[in-house]
């Protein structure tokens, strides 16, 4: 294989990730223009969970645009399920989900976003989160740093904040019932007494509230592989940690939890099944 062929199968990630932000910018332009619409189109899917006509279209216009910049790669959408990539593309994996906080988004609630990662051998290597009726987008990618712009604004370097005591810090638990579910919920009231501050602010943003350094620890449980890919790389990069609430790597095990780092050890230690 010629050097010219192997660098047009592997891109650099400085050019997946513009791909990235491009993808982006086309997601909120099919989603914003459907945020509170009257005529917005909701049906339930298999599992009762609701989805929107925009969700399906902003997944399509995402597929799309991959299947003609990157048709080697595979994908994993949250709506239309995975298509294999080939050749050097079975490494590399975009997942998406078109609209993050479905119920919110119907319910003319703005903490909704697009999650867009790419992982290579299942590891996620980018993430962008574009939360068009917050007005910020936020994205890093390794080696890479991360960063967030406000209204298309100058981006700001993401740094993860410095407290390394649970008593002064913030949490985002996100869904009670969520940790009842998996039989953890006398552990969540336990952490919820030790924290300065515990709120449950939900879906992505809690996770980029982690990264922008503003709270200091966000969990769930009941998640999905494209709920977390695109959030892990952000974290990271700025500077914190990310896995399951049983500390397994990546975003494969059904939970999330992210903190500042200091305090992740700490964490995983009190949120443990007994």
């Amino acid at each position: 294989m010629t050097d010219a062929l192997h660098a047009a199968e592997h891109p650099p990630l400085a050019a997946d990730l513009a791909l990235a932000l491009a993808l982006a910018d086309a997601a909120d332009a099919i989603s914003i223009d459907r945020f509170r619409a009257l005529d917005l189109l909701v049906t339930s899917k298999p599992d009762r969970t609701p989805v929107t006509d925009a969700d399906r279209a902003v997944e399509e216009a995402i597929r799309d645009r991959l299947a003609a910049e990157r048709s080697a790669d595979g994908i994993l959408g949250e709506e239309f399920g995975t298509s294999a990539g080939a050749g050097s593309g079975t490494h590399r994996q975009w997942i998406i989900d078109p609209i993050d906080g479905t119920a919110n988004f119907l319910r003319g609630v703005p903490i909704w976003g697009t999650l867009i990662a790419l992982a290579i051998d299942t590891v996620p290597v980018l993430g962008v989160v574009s939360a068009p009726a917050l007005g910020q987008r936020w994205w890093g990618a390794t080696g890479l740093g991360a960063y967030t712009s406000q209204q298309g604004g100058a981006a700001r370097p993401l740094r993860v904040s410095g407290v390394s005591e649970l008593s002064d810090a913030v949490l985002s638990y996100n869904s009670l019932p969520g940790w009842d579910d998996a039989g953890r919920l006398e552990q969540v009231i336990d952490l919820t007494r030790a924290v300065w501050r515990a709120r449950a602010i939900g879906d992505m943003w809690s996770y980029m509230l982690v990264a922008e350094g503003a709270i200091d620890i966000a969990g769930e449980f009941d998640l999905q592989p494209y709920d977390m890919a695109a959030l892990q790389p952000i974290i990271e990069e700025a500077g914190g940690s990310f896995s399951s609430v049983d500390g397994e790597p990546g975003p494969w095990h059904g939970s999330a939890l992210a903190t500042n780092g200091i305090l992740h050890e700490e964490v995983l230690r009190r949120v443990r099944a007994r």
